[in-house]
């Protein structure tokens, strides 16, 4: 499985790449993957410092894909500011990240680490208790995420 990242300067440009080179790019890849997911996040703030799109830093990436219920998109925002954000930003492995939200109560956490190790180390001491402060369990109606080693020859 490969995960592919793309961060665009604007929504304009996007759009404008979309209309004009999508289908021509597309076409060149068919057969080389399948069963591609495609979502567009909208950067709602950053987690720790200000994001930049840049990997030549970290060696691991960690996402988690969260569908949130909707009566609870308000919470789960304010908690991820206000629990997730300043617990990650203190752990000295952690490089910077983002949050992300998509229609339909769909939100991005894209985390990036100096290594495995140092992420294990937050998520050993940290996760549960700061699950249960923030009160994920109730916020979130489905998580997927995975732990993504960085390939720097794949970074462009």
């Amino acid at each position: 499985m490969a995960h592919i990242f793309a961060f665009w300067e604007s929504r304009a440009f996007y759009d404008s790449f979309m209309a004009r080179s999508h289908d021509r790019l597309a076409a060149s890849q068919s057969g080389t993957f399948k069963d591609a997911q495609v979502k567009l996040f909208d950067h709602r703030f950053d987690v720790k410092t200000g994001f930049e799109p840049r990997f030549t830093d970290a060696d691991l990436l960690r996402v988690a894909h969260c569908r949130v219920h909707e009566e609870r998109a308000e919470h789960f925002t304010l908690m991820q500011e206000k629990v997730w954000n300043p617990a990650m930003a203190g752990s000295p492995g952690m490089v910077r990240g983002l949050f992300g939200e998509a229609p339909g109560h769909e939100f991005l956490v894209l985390s990036m680490w100096l290594s495995a190790a140092e992420h294990g180390k937050y998520r050993t001491e940290r996760v549960e208790r700061l699950a249960l402060r923030a009160q994920t369990e109730a916020d979130v109606a489905s998580l997927t995420g995975d732990i993504v080693d960085l390939e720097s020859t794949w970074t462009v």
